[in-house]
Formats: structure tokens, sequence, C-alpha cells
């Protein structure tokens, strides 16, 4: 019989069944919103001609679209704690095929902004954030595998849609290929229905309860579904607290959030820039236009296998206590492979530049939520994922038109590549120093939380701490305490709650 507080509990990540079935949906719903903005790279120099454009004016339709899926990340969030992840990613599906079909009849560049930029990209949001969040409803002790085979949807989309839309292009032009893929897009909407939700939508306790017990039913209640606020607490309610209800704002006092979305802010200036320009790059050397395309499709094929991979070296007993080491090291790795990515002056060349950078470019992607789960936990991972999301976009909207207005400037294409490394190297360098020191603060916190508990003077307030201890440790997740050795037993997290 289970106990009272657990009696009203909806159920825990089942870590497989139907979950299996929601990470299909999950690949191709990610697999879109990461690969659509990047494989729109094949049309630039026709659009650019078509418009007498420059560079760095053309690159704002992938910068638009791309930072209005991370800006609207917070609208997102909010849209998922309201309503649950399945209608959301459904609407957004909606959104895509409307914007890309929109696109076709534009006839200036401010139109493309517009319909690619932001209805494509506000889309996208939609179906972004919603698929990471139920993953990690439906997963825990495999998550970072879950992750890795999730994210691999973008590099296997990019690689469809690198040599398709060149094959679009050379049979219906670029108005005729923005038509099919605006169709193409609402294949959204059916990943969208297999988003079925998790547990009860609502929580039936027989049983008397505490207060705090009561607030933590609350909590559960709110996590997997739409939240039906009674009328006279809304009213009680003014603006912030209404907001903060599905953002939680006090993540910014958590250290380990900020050190992520510092290290992320500065990261994204050079993330996206190089596979923007990558297929561009070549044509400008003189490669044909298929071999072009075949580039982006290689970096995707390799991108492919190192996601899973990365998953799967990620959730190993020696590297995910110290997970956050790894996703530094891949961002640094990332941007070494742009600074010499110049040294690359043939064709073979750009092919193995295309190989290493998708290695690195899997494996950064793989880990990029997995670690700021692993920071703040899966009850409070839908609100940091709107306010890491908000707080990316500007650098993510300014990273490839600047990388455009280098190569305007210089004519040559080396500074870009040179830029966006320089920034991903330090980036990765800040990352690895600012996580060692966060464990060093962890395990210090650690130490003298077990020196005041074994101390008899602290006998008489034992049981407040204890409370004051559970409820930290529900609040920031995984980072106080990382998975125990196996014969220790498995760390359970329940809908916002830990059970050891």
């Amino acid at each position: 019989m289970p106990a009272p507080a657990e009696a009203g509990r909806a159920p825990g990540p089942p870590d497989g069944g139907w979950g299996w079935v929601v990470l299909v949906g999950a690949f191709v719903s990610i697999g879109f919103a990461y690969a659509f903005p990047k494989g729109l790279a094949i049309f630039f120099k026709e659009i650019q001609d078509f418009f007498g454009t420059s560079y760095s004016e053309i690159a704002w339709v992938s910068s638009i679209s791309l930072a209005t899926t991370y800006g609207a990340g917070p609208i997102s969030s909010i849209l998922v704690n309201r309503y649950g992840s399945r209608p959301v990613v459904m609407f957004g599906g909606l959104l895509c095929g409307v914007g890309m079909i929109s696109a076709a009849f534009c006839t200036s560049i401010l139109q493309l902004y517009i319909c690619v930029g932001f209805i494509t990209g506000f889309g996208l949001a939609l179906n972004l954030q919603p698929s990471v969040i139920i993953i990690g409803k439906y997963f825990l002790k495999r998550r970072p595998i879950a992750n890795g085979l999730a994210m691999a949807g973008s590099p296997v989309m990019l690689c469809t849609l690198a040599l398709l839309n060149q094959f679009l292009f050379d049979n219906f032009g670029w108005r005729g290929s923005f038509l099919i893929l605006g169709a193409i897009l609402l294949n959204c909407c059916v990943a969208g229905a297999l988003f079925r939700p998790i547990g009860a939508r609502t929580a039936l306790v027989t049983a008397p309860v505490t207060e705090e017990g009561k607030d933590a039913v609350k909590r559960n209640i709110t996590e997997d579904g739409p939240v039906e606020n009674k009328p006279e607490e809304e009213g009680g309610k003014d603006c912030f607290e209404k907001i903060n209800q599905y953002l939680d704002f006090s993540l910014f006092k958590h250290r380990g959030f900020l050190i992520y979305l510092i290290g992320n802010v500065l990261m994204f200036l050079g993330f996206f820039a190089p596979i923007v320009f990558l297929a561009p790059y070549a044509k400008h050397t003189g490669i044909d236009d298929y071999s072009a395309a075949f580039l982006l499709s290689i970096l995707a094929i390799v991108d492919m296998f190192a996601r899973p991979l990365t998953g799967i070296i990620a959730n190993s007993r020696w590297v995910r206590p110290r997970i956050q080491y790894f996703f530094s090291f891949a961002i640094a790795f990332n941007g070494a492979c742009h600074l010499l990515c110049p040294l690359a002056s043939s064709y073979t060349g750009l092919i193995v530049y295309s190989s290493f950078f998708g290695l690195a470019f899997g494996m950064v992607c793989a880990m990029l939520f997995e670690t700021l789960m692993d920071l703040v936990g899966a009850a409070r991972f839908t609100s940091a994922v709107g306010l890491v999301t908000i707080a990316e976009c500007c650098t993510i909207l300014l990273g490839p038109p600047i990388g455009g207005i280098l190569i305007d400037a210089f004519g040559d294409y080396k500074y870009m590549f040179i830029k966006c490394g320089a920034v991903m190297v330090l980036a990765g360098t800040f990352l690895f120093i600012m996580n060692y020191y966060n464990y060093r603060m962890l395990a210090k916190e650690e130490k003298e939380r077990k020196t005041k508990e074994e101390d008899p003077k602290s006998v008489r307030t034992e049981n407040e701490g204890k409370k004051n201890w559970n409820k930290d440790s529900t609040q920031d997740g995984p980072e106080l305490e990382p998975l125990r050795e196996k014969g220790e037993g498995v760390q359970k997290e329940m809908n916002g709650t830990i059970e050891v």
C-alpha cells in the first residue's frame, strides 16, 4: 500500500514503453527545428542574386529564423506549462507550413524576413522546447541516451534537406521549393500528435497531508499538463507572480545555471554561422552546386552518428557525474575545427573539415540540454529552457550577420571562420574553469552539510534541516547529488521530487 504522501502522485518516468514512440516524434520535431534554417542556405546565392542583396543581408534570413526559434523559448515554455506539449507542437507545425507557403509569394527580402524568419521561426520554437521537455518526463536513467537519439534528428534532416533542397531548386526554382517545403513541415503536426501526456492530469489525495505536501502535489499537477487555476487564486496575484508561475526567475540565483547561461550565450556567437556559410563558401571557391550541398550531407552524416554515441558516453558512470567537463571540451573542440578551416584550400580539405565539424557539432548538440537538466533538475527544466533560449537569441541573431559583414568587408571567408573558432574556444575554456569552481564549491557545501548533521548540537533541528535539504534538492536537481555507484541504488526523480 503506497504511503499517504505518494497516494496522489503521478507515475514517474517509465524509461521506455510509449516513451520510445514519443522519442520518434521528438526526433522529427527537433530535426526540423534545428536543421531547417541551415538547409535554407542552399537557396541563398540564388535569392541573393534575385533580390540583389549582400551576404550580410541574406544571412539575416537564417539568423532571424534561428533567433526567433530561441527567443520565443519562454513563450513556448509558458504554453507547454499551460496546455501541454501535444497541442503546442501541433500548432507550431501549422505555423511552419503557413510561413513557408507565404514565403513562396514574397517580392522583397523584408517579406522573407517576416515569413521565413519570424513566422516559420516561431513555429519551429513551438516544436523545439516541447520536444526537449517531454523527453525529460519520459526518461530518467536513460535520459542522456534518449536526448542523444532525439538530437540525432537534426543531422538526419540536414543530410536529407541539403540534397533535397538542391533537387527542388533545380526542378521548381526557389518559389516552388518553398511551397513544397511548407507542405513537408506540416509533418510536425503528426509528430506532435504522438506526445501523449504522461501521468494523471489531477492528483487525488485521500489521506490528510501537510501544507508542504499540498504544495508538492500542486507542483506535480502542473508539470505534465494544463493548469486549471481557480478564479480566486488568479485574482490575488499581480502580473509578475502570474509570469513567475510559469517561468521560475529564482534560477538566476542558481550558480550552475548562471555559469551555463554565460558560456552558452558566448558560444552561440560562433555556433551557427559556419553551417550557414559552408555551402556558399564552397561555391565561392569554384565547387559545383551539388558538391557544395554534399558537404552539408557529409557534416550531417557524421553528426548523425556522433549524437547517439555522445549520449552513450555521457550516460556512462565515468562521465555522467562530471558531464559539464565533457560539454566544455566539446565546445572548445568545435572552435578548434573552425580555426583550422582556412587551411582547407581544396575540396578534399573541405570534406575533412566537414567531417570533424560534424563530429564536434554533434557532441555539443547531444549534451546541450542534458547538461542543463543535470544542473537544475527536471522539475525546473521547463523554466530553465525558456530563460536560456531568450538570453541566447541575441547572439544567435548576430552571429551569421557578423560573419556576413566580415565576408563583405574582406572578400574572404577565412576571417568569419577564425572569428567563430575564437569565440567558441573562449566559451569552452570559460565553462571548463567555472565548472571546476562550481564542483569544488558543491563538494565544500556537501562537506559542511554533513559536518552539521554529525554535530550533536544540531540534533534539535535535525528534522527541520532534513526538510530544507529535501526542498533544495528538489529545486536544484542532480547537481548536488550525482548518480551513485552501482550497488548504492539509483537516484529517482519523480514529478519534481527526489527519492533515494
